[in-house]
């Protein structure tokens, strides 16, 4: 059972001015199961990532860092569960792209500007076309209040969907950030077998988000383990619609970029935290603290190195 974790209540999950989702039964390992998921993004909406370190990494992942480096305006995120199309070549990197020219298709706009992702299975072939035929289905279905449903979508061996919520004031203008989040087990630092999507209608400019999403990851799923292993399709993903109403934050160190960063971060901790709760046979949740050292590196070496010592590990479990 999940430690201390509680599903998430749909109404104190805000809707994000400028992102719509939408879920769908495509069949990709189990039938009548949700397991696709899209978020159509409006125009002018600006994403950045952050991806898994393993130098294995799936076809997904490459072909998200291939289109963000060539634009950050998206319009459209695609995510599948139940296979992962990792270890497949050249074959899943085909697929993964025929993904997004599918999405794209649908939606009358580049290729490039549609982002993919899939978790699940290793080593097995992509069913693309089941994966496809869904898609139209998620896009009719996509609605602003749906988040919760797609946290439910994109869960895998999770007991329980992960979504959190903020909104903040910005020079007097509400802003508004949600995300989702899916990992249970295979959970180290430098991220593993986790995906998190978050969403804000912020006003900030691409480099100054990309430092935003840089921050978040390092500060919160980056500082989260269960069992020390890693995966190869992790990846954390911040959208910015762009559609509140004040000035834009150029910089993370200003007021507001301040008042942003910390909310965003809430969020994340908040998804992070829930990961680790819902950890495959976890009976604890436990918060290594660390002081004095003389470098942060120093005191993430001590803090993982308690928290992966299988010693310690027994000792809590007995408690």
């Amino acid at each position: 059972m999940p430690v201390n974790l509680s599903l998430p209540q749909a109404e104190k999950i805000y809707a994000v001015p400028g992102v719509r989702v939408g879920v769908a039964e495509a069949g990709i390992r189990k039938a009548n199961k949700k397991d696709l998921t899209v978020f159509l993004l409006d125009a002018g909406t600006l994403v950045a990532g952050v991806f898994t370190q393993n130098r294995f990494c799936a076809a997904p992942v490459q072909v998200c860092r291939e289109h963000l480096a060539v634009r950050s305006d998206m319009r459209a995120i695609v995510v599948n569960t139940g296979n992962a199309n990792a270890g497949t070549g050249a074959e899943g990197l085909s697929r993964a792209r025929a993904t997004c020219n599918a999405v794209a298709e649908h939606l009358h706009v580049n290729a490039q500007q549609v982002l993919p992702f899939s978790t699940g299975v290793i080593m097995e072939a992509l069913p693309v076309d089941r994966l496809l035929a869904g898609v139209p289905v998620a896009i009719a279905e996509a609605d602003s209040a749906h988040w919760v449903r797609a946290a439910e979508a994109i869960m895998t061996t999770d007991t329980i969907p992960k979504a959190s919520s903020r909104q903040i004031q910005v020079a007097g203008q509400t802003v508004t950030i949600t995300g989702i989040a899916k990992g249970a087990g295979m959970i180290r630092p430098n991220m593993a077998t986790m995906l998190g999507f978050i969403a804000t209608d912020a006003k900030i400019p691409s480099d100054t988000l990309a430092d935003l999403v840089r921050r978040v990851a390092d500060a919160s799923f980056n500082r989260v383990t269960v069992d020390g292993d890693t995966s190869t399709n992790d990846s954390l993903v911040i959208m910015a619609t762009q559609c509140a109403d004040h000035p834009i934050i150029q910089s993370l160190d200003s007021n507001e970029g301040q008042a942003l960063c910390n909310a965003v971060l809430a969020v994340a901790r908040e998804l992070a935290h829930a990961i680790v709760r819902d950890g495959e046979g976890a009976t604890k949740f436990i918060t290594v603290q660390v002081e004095g050292g003389r470098t942060q590196d120093e005191c993430l070496k001590v803090a993982y190195a308690i928290a992966h010592s299988p010693l310690v590990k027994t000792a809590f479990f007995c408690l």
